[in-house]
Parts: structure tokens; C-alpha cells; sequence
């Protein structure tokens, strides 16, 4: 009930171009019922991706390409978007990359060589729908990595609008642990006899790493994308949560809390988060702003009805 009711919410909120009250599919806010759902199924899409029939309309005409973040797979990283997206008019897809196929913790490859799976898979999009562009709408990792993409891979000229939720675009200390085992001097073992060989991206989003110097050298942006960046004080995973703002033209950095000191959600919770979510939709559609609500919301779990 809940679900359907936040459904039906959103896509009052959204005004036109959006899927009947019949069509309406039901939008999960709770990460942990999420995942769960979703973990053991990374083969499927969300409902309301990969509709390989869609094709854009004018109110939205660029596709939305959902990338998943470290650990998480296309299922179980967006119950949340992928539904609410696609009662709203977007034609939504998804994909895994960084894992072999049916491995249920996905995004733990090299990220220059996801980024090359995210261009092959926008290239998939793009040639089904017959939209020139699309936007990116990515979650830790999947914020961070598609600014590679963008940077070295040609995704400038294939890509309108870049969302990253909750990104680890200046890496991350973890809370400080792999700041501590630097100064240590365990880091570089660490990584190079355990973290690295089990998760190379884990390596390549810690602080200071080299992929994340190289990322970023030159400037965090390229001309002709529109960057929006949406945090929450709470992240336990991607520290200082400010690590995850853009400087440049084109760019909105969103603190969650900023406009709702009652929105607790972390680092996975944000991806379920209907505060996120609304600012999600007013970034992809930015001449039609939605309000944002503000509501409790708990780490792990979502709002408090």
C-alpha cells in the first residue's frame, strides 16, 4: 500500500507524460526490503527498465542509463528509480558491469574498464531508441565512474545530464581506516596482496588513489554536460561526504539535509530515498521542478510513515 501510494504521489507531483493510475508501478523507498529482493536476481532489471520497445517522447527525450554501485547490481541498486522514473515517462534502462555475468556483487572491476562497458551499453541505448543523447543517473561508484566515461571514452558528446548519487568522485577515506593504514604504512600491502586483487575498484575510489588523481586532474567537469551532485551527511561509505561535490560550470551540489535536517538516510539508503529521488527527477528535468518533500527518513530502512 505504501509503495503504490508513493507511486501514485510521485507521479501527481510530475504533472504530464506520465504512466496511467493503472500503469503505475509501485516505487520502493526501503533499501533493505530492496536489496533483498533484487540481490539474488542481478540477471533482472528493476521493474521499469530495459523496455527495450520504449521510445522517448518529446516531454523526456533522452533515456535514462541507471549505473549501479560497488557491490550492488541493475536489481537490487534501483527498486527505487527504476519504477518511479518510468511511471513519470522516461524510458529507463540498466545493466551490470565490474563482475562476470550472474555474479550477484557486481561493480568490483577496474573502473577505466567499466567505464568501457558503460559506453558500450550507451551505445546499446542509444541505437534502440534513436536518441542522440542520454542521461546517466549513477549511484557511489556509478556516479563517479561515468565522469571517466565522459572524460576520456567520447561520453561527452553522447551525454546530456550526468546524476550522481551519493558519488565517490574525490574518493574515499572510509571513515578515515584507509587514511589511518596510510599513515601506517599498511595501505599499500593492503591493497596489493588482499583488496586489490578481490576489488581493484575499491583501490581505485580510495583517496589519493591514482585513477582518482588522473580522474580528476585537468578538472572535475567537460564542457556540455550538466552535473548534479545530491549527499547526505550521514554517508558512512564515501568520507568526507563532501568528497562527492564537482566544481565547475554546469554543476548543483545538494546536501540532503541542507533543506531537510529530517532526511537520515546513508550511503545505501539514499538510493531508495524519496527526497533523493524527487531531486533526482527535478535534475533530469529542471524546467519542471517538483517540490521536495520533507519527511523522516531512517538509515537502512526509509520513512517513517
Amino acid at each position: 500500500m505504501l509503495a503504490a501510494a508513493v507511486a501514485a504521489a510521485f507521479a501527481l507531483a510530475a504533472g504530464g507524460g506520465t504512466a496511467t493510475a493503472a500503469e503505475q508501478r509501485p516505487v520502493e523507498t526501503n533499501f533493505t526490503v530492496g536489496f533483498l529482493k533484487g540481490f539474488l536476481q542481478p540477471g533482472k532489471a528493476a521493474d521499469g527498465a530495459n523496455d527495450w520497445g520504449c521510445r522517448p517522447g518529446a516531454a523526456h527525450p533522452a533515456p535514462v542509463v541507471l549505473v549501479h554501485g560497488t557491490f550492488e547490481n541493475q536489481n537490487d541498486n534501483w527498486g527505487g528509480a527504476a519504477p518511479l522514473l518510468a511511471n513519470n515517462g522516461y524510458c529507463v534502462f540498466s545493466f551490470n558491469y565490474g563482475a562476470a555475468d550472474g555474479n550477484p556483487i557486481q561493480g568490483t572491476g577496474p573502473v577505466a574498464q567499466s567505464a568501457g562497458q558503460l559506453a558500450a551499453f550507451v551505445d546499446r541505448v542509444r541505437a534502440a531508441t534513436g536518441a542522440a543523447k542520454v542521461d546517466l543517473v549513477g549511484h557511489s561508484q556509478g556516479g563517479m565512474m561515468p565522469r571517466y566515461y565522459l572524460k576520456y571514452l567520447g561520453g561527452a558528446a553522447k551525454v546530456n545530464a550526468l546524476v550522481g548519487i551519493a558519488p565517490s568522485n574525490h574518493g574515499t577515506t572510509l571513515d578515515g581506516i584507509a587514511t589511518l593504514a596510510s599513515t601506517l604504512g599498511l595501505l599499500e600491502p593492503a591493497n596489493a596482496f588482499l583488496l586489490g586483487p578481490a576489488c581493484p575498484a575499491c583501490v581505485d575510489q580510495e583517496v589519493g588513489s591514482p585513477f582518482i588523481t588522473d580522474l580528476n586532474s585537468g578538472g572535475d567537469t567537460v564542457p556540455g554536460v550538466r552535473y548534479t551532485v545530491i549527499a547526505t551527511k550521514f554517508d558512512e561509505v564515501v568520507t568526507p561526504y563532501t568528497s562527492g561535490f564537482l566544481d565547475g560550470p554546469g554543476v548543483t551540489n545538494i546536501t540532503l539535509q541542507d533543506a531537510c535536517p529530517l532526511d537520515a538516510a546513508d550511503h545505501t539508503e539514499i538510493a531508495y530515498d524519496p527526497i533523493t529521488l524527487t531531486h533526482v527527477l527535478n535534475a533530469l528535468d529542471p524546467a519542471h521542478p517538483r517540490p521536495v518533500p520533507c519527511k523522516v527518513v531512517l538509515p537502512l530502512t526509509g520513512p517513517i510513515v
